[in-house]
């Protein structure tokens, strides 16, 4: 993992793409908060930097820390940069860091295709079986259901099963009471989905 205090080129984007009014702060329940003309400018900021990141600093950014692949993924997600699928799902299933999951999991659901529900099944194959782990099962949960929907299909079935994957992690130690349903999981991914498709007006990524 690259720490941007001690890389001058991380730093560089850090400053440039993560920080700026608190950006990575914002990225996640936040952004479900914002009032009309906050919302407006923030999609539009959002875009205007997916559009401006090279792949290049996108890949140093996902070799960061959490806040570094927290904004990445989000603009990945904006600038609909698919080639960024497989890595991903690869730090999706390797759960380093922690809030990042979150992003990976919507940028996933914005890609809408049934690889990208393919990698959501993965993580939550690997995942729900660990009730002591509360990682990202719940954003994963919401992604595949909103890809499940969008596309005709029901992978999300099998784990939400009544003796399925999902409630043997909920009903696990630590007991998680205060659980929401999986439907609501998936209309915030889906409220994320938005976002991102807002913001995405106002992205004119190069993909250089």
């Amino acid at each position: 993992m690259r720490h941007a205090h001690e890389d001058p080129e991380s730093l560089t984007l850090v400053r440039r793409y993560v920080t700026p009014d608190r950006r990575y702060l914002k990225l996640g329940g936040s952004i479900l908060r914002m009032t009309g003309s906050e919302r407006t400018k923030f999609t539009r900021k959002l875009g205007e930097a997916a559009g401006d990141i090279t792949p290049r600093e996108l890949v140093t950014l996902l070799g960061g820390g959490w806040r570094e692949r927290q904004t990445a993924a989000w603009l990945i997600a904006v600038a609909h940069r698919a080639e960024f699928r497989e890595r991903l799902g690869e730090l999706l299933l390797a759960s380093e860091v922690c809030y990042a999951g979150q992003a990976y999991c919507v940028t996933l659901a914005t890609f809408g295709t049934p690889a990208d529900a393919d990698l959501l099944v993965a993580y939550l194959d690997r995942y729900l079986p660990r009730p002591d782990l509360y990682y990202d099962q719940t954003a994963a949960i919401g992604a595949l259901l909103h890809l499940d929907a969008k596309l005709g299909a029901d992978q999300a079935a099998r784990f939400l099963a009544p003796d399925g994957l999902w409630h043997q992690w909920i009903d696990g130690p630590p007991r998680k009471e205060h659980h929401d349903t999986p439907d609501s999981y998936r209309e915030i991914i889906s409220l994320f989905c938005v976002f991102a498709d807002e913001s995405a007006r106002h992205c004119t990524a190069s993909k250089r």
